[in-house]
């Protein structure tokens, strides 16, 4: 899955370079100004934002928001900046790689307070509220889930009926359909950046029923995913993808060529996140009958593991105005403004209202619907991307997978260093 390479946005960055400045008092009426900032940056996103925010206010007219919108590839590194002074910021986007390193050091306010009885609550998801179970540093505004894009044209063409519900059911379509002398391509490999979390992905669909829901790179028994026998039945069914049903090149392809080979109309499946509808309802190259997407493929047992990333709205423990600063999260957080950002942002919703909204219930986002609504088939897991040490991983992952597609390491010689991995760091945390 990206973890979000989005558009610099100009001009608003300036306000970030005061991160010494104290949140604002209230005026002599009492109006008081929160400082809100976001950093999955975007022009389009940061428009919503203030045109939703511009609800809030008229609602609320004793609080004024002055949102910040640093660029996208600077903001996680801003925002550090102005947690750690203690001030400057009251509401503030929180990711499941930022939340635990930020609250950890003390930056971040638990809202499970001031949200407990919260009407909210009952109209979202399970996911959603388990999200925010223990500690409630933000509520998510949506998630980012991996589904199976495919070609409907090209399953047929190739005398399947339907898309593949399986690991090994999409193996053998991509390979029916891989036809490089046609410049036809069966799957679009990601062998690049990120290539690690296809993979694991695969890995959790073969173990679904042993995977530790609290960690997702555990099994219930404790070991790793690593260790388990039938993690090397994945990666060697992942491996024949490359080898059989993907272009070459996909030995570094990354988010923007794999999304690029599909919406292009070279290769017949992808496994993405829901962004990459906008992104290929907007192709010239396939029309819309061509196209469409299935749920996340499962191991052999019939199940599969839901990776959900997340992100949401939190709230600063520096900041002056807390109960302001949490109005607006619930504001977010519900109703029409929830809803509209999770659509204009292609997100998975947080509401349960979503699976009844014909916005989500036909086309390309009835298998998210499909998902959530089947949890005991197509489980959610939390993966440990709050740990110290993720970027070390994703390093280290990627270039082990890159190592097998070009044959200087085995499924099992990398599996081994993966669970040796693991073990070392969290013996170290004991």
């Amino acid at each position: 899955m990206r973890r979000r390479t989005a558009v610099l946005a100009l001009g608003t960055a300036t306000a970030l370079l005061v991160t010494g400045c104290s949140t604002m008092s209230p005026e002599a009426d009492g109006t008081v100004t929160l400082n809100m900032v976001e950093s999955l940056t975007n022009p389009t996103r940061t428009a919503l934002l203030k045109d939703l925010i511009a609800d809030f206010e008229q609602q609320n007219p004793k609080v004024k928001v002055n949102l910040v919108s640093p660029p996208t590839e600077q903001a996680d590194q801003k925002l550090q900046q102005m947690l750690q002074s203690g001030s400057g910021v009251d509401v503030l986007e929180v990711r499941d790689i930022t939340v635990g390193p930020w609250s950890n050091n003390g930056w971040l306010y638990d809202m499970k307070k001031d949200l407990d009885g919260w009407k909210g609550w009952e109209a979202m998801t399970e996911n959603a509220v388990n999200a925010s179970k223990d500690a409630t540093y933000f509520v998510p505004y949506g998630f980012y889930g991996l589904s199976l894009f495919y070609r409907t044209d090209l399953i047929e063409k190739a005398g399947f009926d339907k898309p593949p519900a399986t690991w090994e059911e999409l193996l053998e379509q991509a390979k029916a359909i891989h036809d490089p002398s046609e410049r036809r391509y069966g799957y679009a490999f990601r062998g690049g950046a990120n290539a690690n979390s296809n993979a694991t992905a695969a890995i959790e669909a073969y173990l679904a029923d042993d995977v530790d829901p609290a960690n997702g790179f555990k099994l219930k028994d404790g070991r790793t995913i690593f260790a388990a026998p039938e993690a090397e039945d994945a990666i060697e069914n992942y491996l024949k993808l490359f080898k059989q049903a993907s272009p070459k090149s996909s030995v570094s392809w990354g988010y923007p060529e794999m999304v690029e080979a599909f919406s292009n109309g070279s290769t017949a499946f992808l496994l993405q996140d829901p962004e990459v509808i906008a992104t290929v309802s907007e192709s010239k190259s396939i029309s819309k009958d061509q196209w469409g997407t299935a749920p996340l493929v499962s191991g052999p047992g019939g199940k599969t593991v839901q990776p959900l990333a997340t992100a949401g709205w939190g709230v600063a423990k520096g900041s002056g105005h807390k109960a302001e600063a949490v109005k607006l999260v619930q504001f977010l957080s519900q109703g029409e403004a929830s809803t509209s950002f999770t659509k204009k942002n292609s997100l998975v919703p947080i509401l349960k209202s979503a699976t009844s909204d014909p916005f989500y219930k036909s086309g390309p986002w009835a298998s998210y619907v499909t998902m959530t609504e089947q949890p005991d088939k197509y489980l959610v897991v939390t993966q440990p991307r709050g740990v110290s040490w993720w970027a070390e991983w994703q390093q280290k992952a990627d270039a082990d997978v890159q190592k097998l597609v070009l044959g200087k390491t085995s499924p099992k010689e990398l599996l081994a260093g993966w669970d040796a991995f693991w073990t070392e760091k969290w013996q170290q945390e004991q």
